[in-house]
């Protein structure tokens, strides 16, 4: 079998799905200003955690009546935040179209044994929302980080809902258009989108997620890493940049040059057209190849940060064996680092198209999957 290595490789070969690429032309003299070696509580520590707030609810689009929270333990932080203070008020639907969704529905049935319905949907697929209940509390992930499907829309959720909507949205905000009128509470993390650093969330509560804190205690204890509420009304300070705990004013940092970066490329509609334009340098390539697909079945809810690939070609043996092959050689060729699908999701490729991302790298990479494909097929032949 003929054929050569290309000659052009990704100028950054970071193809993480978290956490993701840093911004380009990164460099660490770009968190010059972060007070460092002093307290979050002093007046300089205040002061950045609220620009940070106050840049979140502007590039985001957060309405003004909704509260934006920095929370400890990542975007899964603020989820159990919102699972365990909020739900048991009214009945549950958990839904689920990959490994973090199934982890909420894992939490909630089994460890705050609520008698919830669950819907699953597998890898590639997601729930259908016409059949889901509204009026009862709903659990789910905006985008698959595993799985690369996505909501295409908030269409399927009433306005006049009786329930909560309780989203992980950590893999879609900054890159896909969130309706917050649609959503009770959001979530995510800082390592996405905008390529942050971990261990910090997001939480972001509407005036009905605040109701239900103030009146309704759930039946469990509560952790203090979990309270947002003291005597029976919210802790607004939480969303003012008080922080329940310690948060690193490096990476508080690193966050407020992201979100400058953000507003230097037009906000939210930048970043928007930056992920999808990488997710369609995949499509383009992908589109006349029948060795290679997109694993979402639907190309409506295919997702435009963590595109998730599957190969199609009748001659591969052992399918696991031979994805795990293809990422290897192609991070051995310098071309793709962690490229390799999620451990519980179907094997393949998953490639980050955030907006740190940029689309001529993307579109190098492309061909070095080809060669990488070829590569391993020839090897398993020879072994054979």
């Amino acid at each position: 079998m003929a054929f050569e290595a290309p000659a052009q490789r990704p100028a950054n070969p970071r193809f993480s799905s978290g956490p993701c690429a840093k911004l380009p032309g990164f460099t660490l003299d770009m968190l010059a200003d972060a007070p460092l070696g002093r307290s979050h509580r002093a007046a300089i520590g205040k002061a950045k955690l609220k620009e940070a707030i106050d840049l979140t609810r502007d590039i985001l689009g957060v309405p003004a009546d909704y509260r934006i929270g920095i929370v400890p333990a990542s975007d899964t932080g603020a989820v159990e935040m919102a699972l365990w203070s909020l739900l048991g008020a009214r009945p549950v639907e958990m839904l689920a179209w990959e490994s973090f969704g199934e982890g909420w529905v894992t939490d909630v049935v089994k460890q705050l044994k609520i008698d919830a319905t669950v819907k699953k949907a597998a890898y590639g697929e997601i729930v259908d929302l016409a059949t889901v209940d509204f009026d009862k509390d709903v659990v789910f992930t905006w985008n698959g980080t595993t799985s690369g499907v996505r909501i295409p829309n908030g269409d399927a959720i009433p306005a006049d809902r009786a329930g909560l909507t309780i989203c992980d949205a950590t893999s879609a905000a900054f890159a896909m258009d969130l309706p917050f009128d649609k959503l009770d509470v959001v979530t995510f993390s800082w390592q996405k989108v905008l390529g942050g650093e971990g261990a910090h969330g997001i939480l972001i509560l509407s005036p009905r997620a605040v109701e239900r804190l103030e009146t309704y205690t759930p039946a469990w204890p509560l952790p203090k890493i979990f309270r947002l509420t003291s005597k029976g009304k919210i802790s607004e300070g939480i969303f003012k940049g008080e922080t329940i705990n310690t948060p690193s004013m490096l990476c508080v940092e690193d966050y407020l040059v992201a979100l400058k970066w953000a507003q230097s490329l037009g906000g939210l509609k930048g970043l928007i057209a930056r992920s999808e334009a990488n997710a369609k340098a995949i499509a383009d390539f992908i589109a006349d190849k029948d060795w290679i697909a997109n694993l979402a079945v639907d190309a409506a809810t295919a997702s435009c940060t963590s595109v998730c690939l599957k190969f199609t070609d009748a001659r591969i043996l052992d399918g696991e064996a031979f994805a795990k092959a293809v990422a290897k050689r192609l991070e051995k060729e310098g071309v793709a680092l962690d490229a390799g699908a999620y451990r519980d999701a179907p094997p393949g490729l998953r490639i980050w198209c955030g907006a740190t991302v940029e689309t001529a790298d993307v579109a190098a990479l492309m061909p070095w999957i080809e060669y990488a494909f070829l590569a391993e097929i020839e090897a398993q032949a020879k072994a054979a």
